[in-house]
């Protein structure tokens, strides 16, 4: 029998076929308010925030936060496309090393494509069931120049919003129109929550957002800061990019055929501050972690930054080097396992917060087996690029903090080595790949084998403490060294106790 295509009539067939797919059995369509508006429909929205919300529909019967999906940009026009032909609902496909679950998300109850109606997504984000508008736009939708911290007024896209004559085009353009509409309509503002992984994301959402307003009505930036809500948030999940080949065998082994399914892991984490201006959904009843104040979320994250992100670095770029293609095959050599270990435990822990209930070393362990799945196949240049805008991040303030205490960080500058030898884009066995990040041009010209002090002295990357630290600058100098003449795998035993 061959796959069921994925539709609200076609439920029923589905799970009669195959019992163990959940579906939703929740009401969906004018018998619910929508009252999240969630700008970039990609897979790590479906895989995180609507499963969540998916979730209090299907086991608390919420009916007022349903979720209008909004696309902005013209490559949305695929995932348009693809949940218009099935009445928005797609499959999550959560895959371990015990086997995988399907599971059919409902709470995505309408879609809109900016570029066939402008105006549609203005109204949506205006109306009064909106309580939430949420984002997941990635770090270049902010405009946020991480030099001076403000927005990116010269950017063509912003020039083109802060002309109000035009219909808006960014995120901040629509947002400035509905907000405006509301305080019009003597509505309250709606929270504006940020789920992309960045640090302070919503008080980056905050500044840009009122940067730009202020550009065009200084009273609407007022009434927004001091009315509206923006909280601070850390997310995860992994979920890789969706291969043809998950198609295949989501309709193989569950029989269903869905134009763009998720694959992920069983994981999931949100920590989110409890700073709402028009009511919330009761997150807290299925796990999210509510917490008081920004504070309490920059601890969580700083465990995630430094312990998730940091391992994936020395995985993601010191595998690339060693010529494996994903995380989980990285994790099998049994060097590198130790040594993200070791790191973690040795390196990392040390420079953490206490976090009241939370285990650091069943973190870690989690951890571990969270990059050694192997269904879920997650691609390495996935985590590779962008190199500019990780390493400064979840490797370099640990080890400045290392020079500070005189810590250990032997292995800190190792991970680091290796995107230093990552750019010039060739792995240890002679083979080209490619690099992804915006500032390559700029990174080839000043990287040279072995020496770090090119690289050093890009001063928006790294700070005097770094290039300024004998220590740092010897132990990285043989780290590179060492790559550049053994390659990853054979260097990696001398940093292994």
């Amino acid at each position: 029998m061959g796959a069921v295509k994925l539709n609200s009539k076609n439920l029923p067939q589905i799970k009669a076929a195959n019992p163990s797919i959940e579906i939703p059995s929740f009401k969906r369509g004018d018998a619910v308010k929508e009252g999240i508006v969630h700008v970039g429909v990609g897979g790590f929205h479906r895989a995180h925030l609507a499963v969540y919300v998916n979730q209090l529909m299907e086991k608390h019967g919420v009916t007022d936060y349903a979720i209008c999906g909004v696309g902005l940009q013209p490559f949305d026009e695929g995932m348009r496309d693809a949940l218009n032909s099935q009445d928005c609902l797609y499959t999550v496909e959560e895959r371990s090393a015990t086997g995988s679950v399907a599971k059919v998300m409902g709470s995505i109850n309408s879609y809109l494509f900016a570029p066939d109606n402008r105006e549609a997504v203005i109204a949506k984000m205006a109306h009064p069931d909106t309580h939430i508008v949420s984002l997941t736009i990635t770090e270049s939708g902010y405009f946020y120049n991480e030099n001076t911290h403000q927005l990116q007024v010269e950017d063509p896209l912003i020039q083109h919003d802060l002309d109000t004559k035009n219909l808006p085009i960014t995120a901040f353009g629509f947002l400035h129109h509905a907000m405006q509409r509301r305080r019009e309509q003597g509505l309250k503002p709606f929270t504006v929550m940020s789920c992309d992984n960045m640090q302070g994301n919503g008080a980056i959402t905050r500044h840009m957002l009122t940067s730009f307003t202020r550009n065009i009505d200084p009273s609407l930036a007022d009434w927004m800061n001091t009315n509206g809500h923006f909280p601070n948030a850390m997310v995860d999940r992994i979920t890789p990019s969706t291969a043809p080949a998950d198609k295949v065998g989501l309709a193989e082994k569950f029989g269903i055929e869905d134009s763009w399914p998720i694959v992920t892991e069983p994981f999931m984490q949100w920590v989110i501050e409890d700073h709402f201006c028009d009511g919330r959904p009761p997150f807290e009843k299925v796990g999210v972690q509510i917490v008081k104040n920004v504070q309490n979320v920059e601890e969580f994250e700083k465990h995630k930054l430094r312990l998730l992100n940091g391992s994936h670095a020395i995985i993601a770029y010191g595998g690339q080097l060693a010529g494996y293609k994903y995380v989980h095959e990285v994790m099998e050599n049994p060097l590198f396992a130790k040594f993200v270990w070791q790191m973690m435990q040795q390196e990392v822990k040390h420079t953490l917060p206490d976090i009241e209930g939370h285990d650091v070393d069943q973190y870690c362990k989690t951890l571990i087996e969270r990059f050694s799945n192997p269904p879920i196949r997650d691609q390495l240049p996935r985590i590779c690029g962008g190199g500019t805008g990780k390493i400064p991040q979840f490797i370099m303030p640990t080890i400045a903090e290392a020079i500070w205490v005189t810590g250990p960080f032997r292995r800190l500058c190792f991970t680091a080595a290796t995107w230093f030898h990552y750019i010039h884009g060739v792995d240890d066995n002679g083979n080209k790949f490619e690099v992804q990040d915006s500032m390559l041009d700029e990174l080839r010209a000043l990287a040279q084998p072995g020496d770090p002090t090119g690289l050093l002295s890009i001063k928006q990357l790294f700070g005097d403490d770094l290039r300024g630290d004998k220590r740092f600058v010897e132990t990285i100098t043989i780290a590179l060294e060492e790559i550049a003449r053994d390659g990853v795998i054979k260097s990696l035993p001398k940093y292994i106790d």
